[in-house]
């Protein structure tokens, strides 16, 4: 299985499927990375591991929605042979895909929530807004999904989701914390789940 990366962070997620790819426990190999910045904490890591990275132009309002899987593809970014199985918008990417790109990789793009939706998602949800919200509703537990993307903003198919508790304690920060602890851990769980066949992506159906 091959795969691209979105990510506009630091890449701690990112480095959790690295590190999972180099012990062997993840046969998936990762042939790209998009991001906003070279100087990311992302493109550090993919330099590291002599992924090729593309930095692609925003638009005047600094909108990456014209960003679609061909200009990947265009850029050589992935090398000969078959496409990526996967495009991964799940790793801080903090910008909106566009529906183009949604219709070009049906089924085939993953976004990961910082909640358990559909609870705390939608526009305007995102980063430590999402904890902020997730203690003012006074919820009990939080968590990580891992959905499919469509054109709406989370709304697409629920593949898993982990919880943690929210502590009487926690601030957002800290609350941040032990959720991307869950991301860490589960995000490479989850790929080789679907490389094994054990997740799908859509329904029986399709």
């Amino acid at each position: 299985m091959k795969f691209v990366v979105l990510s506009s962070s630091r890449g701690t997620t990112f480095q959790a499927v690295l590190d999972r790819i180099a012990d062997g426990s993840l046969s998936a190999r990762c042939v790209g990375l998009v991001t906003d910045r070279m100087d990311r904490g992302c493109a550090h890591k993919a330099r590291q591991c002599n992924i090729p990275i593309l930095v692609p132009d925003a638009d005047e309002a600094g909108s990456y929605r014209h960003l679609i899987p061909r200009s990947i593809m265009e850029l050589a970014l992935v090398g000969p042979g078959p496409h990526p199985d996967l495009l991964i918008a799940a790793m801080g990417w903090m910008h909106i895909v566009s529906p183009q790109c949604i219709r070009e990789w049906p089924n085939r793009i993953l976004n990961v929530h910082p909640a358990l939706l559909p609870k705390h998602g939608g526009r305007n949800m995102f980063g430590m807004k999402v904890h902020e919200a997730v203690i003012a509703a006074g919820e009990k537990e939080s968590g990580m999904t891992i959905h499919v993307m469509d054109e709406g903003i989370d709304t697409g198919k629920i593949i898993f989701q982990k919880t943690c508790p929210v502590l009487p304690t926690d601030t957002p920060e800290t609350l941040k914390e032990r959720v991307q602890e869950l991301e860490k851990e589960w995000y490479p769980r989850v790929l080789e789940m679907i490389e094994r066949g054990e997740l799908r992506l859509t329904d029986e159906r399709n």
